[in-house]
């Protein structure tokens, strides 16, 4: 059970400067539940979790956003989709995934898997006046193959090729085959988390739309110092597709820092940084077009107080930062208020 974001959102809209940033009292209340029950030899895993956001004066920004998995996933949420897009849009998500592994030497696994997911926007989300429902409904189809090695109990690398396919639904012209290839590994002790490097051949269906190859990054790891600090690191570069007609897709690449510190007793200081860039490939044959980068900074952070082993409270501020050649891309924003966290 989480309360986030109980304080004060600056610029609600993420708008500039010259559209006049608005600003309002905001809540999160998140519940979550994961469920393990055994089946034969096997066991299956699911989760259900739930958002309430709340906004005291901008009623149009209150949502309800549910997940739910199990051997597949839905998602029914009212937010952004990402560093693109500002607006909060009503979307929902499924997907489908299924693999298997067959123990090949002592230590080596081969496996196969496949995924099929969809993303749907509701007619009425638009932004900067253009439909995300026309421009980022798709379906995304993924198939792979994946050679792991155990190095230790708590060490395995990892090597996978997939194939992927995105087909939308309206915008034919975003239509793409990927080929990707990845190097992984997974630590589960003091040092946790993944790192995978990898590279993308991404060929579009439609001429006007260039190709892309280059390197692929997902980087999620920690590791605890003294029993006092522990330090995040996040670093990811890959395609996305952009809501853009003339510029289809970008290339997001950035990570971010944070840095927790036990302070004394019940107390702790936690730290953050982030950094991303989009940098946009535009249609060929698009008279005056220059391929364009938007740049994202954000850092913040919070005292935190410790009641017993399961429970936090703290309080956090945070700021974002977008320079864009757009000026309507070019915003910044400071969130601040206060922050419940339970779990066991």
């Amino acid at each position: 059970m989480a309360l986030t974001n109980a304080g004060v959102d600056d610029n609600v809209f993420n708008a500039s400067d010259i559209d006049h940033p608005r600003s309002d009292f905001t809540m999160t209340l998140t519940p979550k539940s994961d469920l393990w029950f055994p089946l034969g030899r096997s066991w299956v895993k699911a989760s259900v979790n739930e958002d309430f956001v709340y906004y005291r004066e901008f009623a149009s920004e209150r949502s309800i956003n549910s997940g739910f998995n199990l051997g597949g996933g839905y998602v029914n949420t009212r937010d952004r989709p990402g560093y693109e897009i500002d607006a909060r849009s009503r979307h929902t998500g499924t997907d489908y995934h299924g693999s298997a592994e067959l123990k090949a030497l002592g230590k080596t696994f081969i496996g196969i898997g496949g995924s099929r997911a969809h993303i749907g926007f509701e007619p009425d989300a638009f932004f900067l006046g253009r439909s995300l429902r026309t421009e980022l409904n798709r379906t995304t189809t993924i198939s792979n193959v994946t050679v792991r090695h155990q190095l230790t109990p708590v060490t395995s690398v990892s090597a996978t090729v997939a194939r992927e396919a995105d087909r939308f639904e309206y915008s034919a012209i975003r239509d793409s085959d990927s080929t990707h290839v990845e190097m992984g590994v997974h630590f589960n002790a003091c040092l946790g988390g993944s790192a995978a490097l990898g590279f993308r051949n991404f060929q579009p269906l439609d001429s006007q739309v260039p190709a892309y190859q280059g390197a692929t990054a997902r980087v999620d790891m920690s590791v605890a110092l003294l029993a006092a600090t522990r330090i995040g690191v996040q670093l990811g570069r890959d395609i996305q597709y952009s809501l853009e007609e003339t510029q289809p897709y970008y290339i997001e690449s950035g990570g971010g820092l944070s840095i927790r510190q036990a302070i004394s007793g019940p107390f702790d200081f936690i730290g953050r940084f982030g950094a991303q860039r989009l940098s946009y490939r535009g249609r060929i044959g698009t008279p005056g077009l220059v391929d364009r980068t938007d740049s994202i900074q954000s850092f913040g952070g919070g005292l935190g107080y410790r009641v017993g082993r399961d429970m936090r409270i703290g309080f956090n501020v945070d700021k974002q930062q977008r320079t864009s050649d757009l000026a309507h891309h070019t915003y910044g924003g400071v969130r601040y208020g206060t922050s419940v966290t339970y779990g066991y």
